[in-house]
């Protein structure tokens, strides 16, 4: 009896050293020294239950205690700052890809998040970059204007012109290939049912005409059409006077420079000038050969260009200079130059010139101008025109 009473006093008092074993383990407290301890072996494995239960013969019963006591329920150790997660949260594995802005646009336009709930609104104040871009995408640039198409660069078909149209998906050489537009602007096509009015077209738009038909009647399943023409009728200028070639000269274009035609009509060198009847405007305009930029105007069909003898056209100075009069007019002079060809001004002459021009309606308009600024620099050297009159008034008179 002895002996069993002994016995039990002893597995008692086992069992109450394990229970204080366990609940010291427990209340063990994470702090700065276990974290450094941690960090400083990171690659040191945990040893297994099996490992512990094995590793000593002589503590078995203890480890029974162990077992046979409930186990305390306590929450890991955190070093985080951040704050804790909520139970209704759903976990994200590691490595899943981030959501990006474009995915949370489409969970606002859908109504609805990832989870099936609400979707998040973002603030005003902050909108993702995305917007632009999906606004970009969704709506299409606007084309530029189409640019003005020079005369000078294009050419439109008309009557009596010959035109070369190939069918490139017929391969027969024997096939005819020229065709003129008749009166009326009119081209009478063997593949056409209707005759076609092609007066005003170019060779493009010819070209996209035909396959259009083509097409429509189904004759080939991809025509092709190259328009061309061989012989050019329907734009002409006429040119007479002082020329060795007068007549009809042919224009490729819809307009083409001035120059081009004359030195095809190849003027005399007695020509000075070339007077341009517009038969689109009916105006007249006056150019001199001798200047540049009005050789680069444009003539159009149905013009009338005569080169005649430049006449003697004068300007007039008079004032304080050395030799004032009537003098002859030069294309390009300028206001010095023709004050240095009147003997140029005298001691008495002030710095105000005063240049008086006839308008349309015959009056006079005067412009004033500052000999000292021009000598300078500070203003330009203005040209002059036929028929100016350039008066050098005196300096003013100082008074005692």
């Amino acid at each position: 009896m002895k002996k069993f009473l002994y016995a039990a006093a002893a597995a008692l008092a086992l069992c109450g050293a394990g229970a204080r074993h366990a609940h010291a383990q427990a209340g063990v407290r994470v702090g700065p020294t276990a974290d450094d301890s941690a960090a400083e072996a990171p690659a040191r494995p945990k040893p297994k239950k099996e490992e512990k239960r094995s590793s000593s013969s002589s503590e078995k019963p203890r480890e029974a205690a162990k077992t046979n006591a409930p186990a305390p329920k306590s929450d890991p150790a955190s070093t985080s700052d951040a704050p804790p997660k909520s139970a209704n949260e759903p976990s994200v594995p590691v490595g899943s890809p981030v959501k990006t802005n474009a995915v949370a646009e489409g969970a606002n336009d859908t109504g609805k998040g990832t989870s099936g709930g609400p979707a998040s609104t973002q603030p005003n104040n902050a909108a993702p970059p995305t917007n632009a871009a999906r606004l970009s995408s969704a709506t299409p640039a606007a084309a530029p204007p189409a640019a003005a198409v020079s005369p000078a660069n294009v050419y439109r078909i008309g009557t009596g012109d010959v035109l070369d149209i190939r069918l490139l998906n017929a391969q027969d050489p024997r096939q005819n290939t020229l065709y003129s537009v008749v009166a009326g602007g009119v081209l009478d096509y063997p593949l056409l049912k209707d005759p076609l009015t092609v007066a005003g077209m170019t060779t493009d738009e010819l070209a996209a005409q035909l396959v259009a038909e083509f097409r429509h009647r189904n004759l080939y399943d991809k025509p092709q059409v190259r328009v061309s023409v061989r012989e050019y009728a329907s734009h002409a200028v006429l040119v007479s006077g002082l020329v060795g070639d007068p007549g009809t000269k042919i224009l490729r274009r819809e307009a083409i420079p001035l120059y081009v035609v004359i030195a095809e009509a190849q003027p005399k060198p007695e020509a000075g000038r070339a007077v341009i009847v517009s038969h689109t405007t009916g105006k007249i305009a006056n150019v001199d050969l001798n200047d540049a930029a009005g050789l680069n105007t444009l003539v159009m069909s149905g013009d009338v260009i005569t080169l005649t003898v430049r006449p003697p056209e004068f300007y007039f100075v008079g004032g304080e200079v050395g030799a004032p009069g009537q003098k002859d007019f030069h294309v390009g002079i300028t206001l010095t130059q023709a004050l240095l060809a009147s003997g140029g001004v005298t001691r008495t002459a002030g710095e105000r010139v005063r240049v008086l021009r006839a308008g349309a309606d015959g009056r006079l308009s005067p412009t004033e101008y500052n000999l000292r600024e021009i000598e300078n620099g500070v203003v330009p050297d203005p040209q002059l025109q036929p028929g100016d009159r350039i008066e050098v008034s005196g300096a003013p008179v100082r008074k005692k």
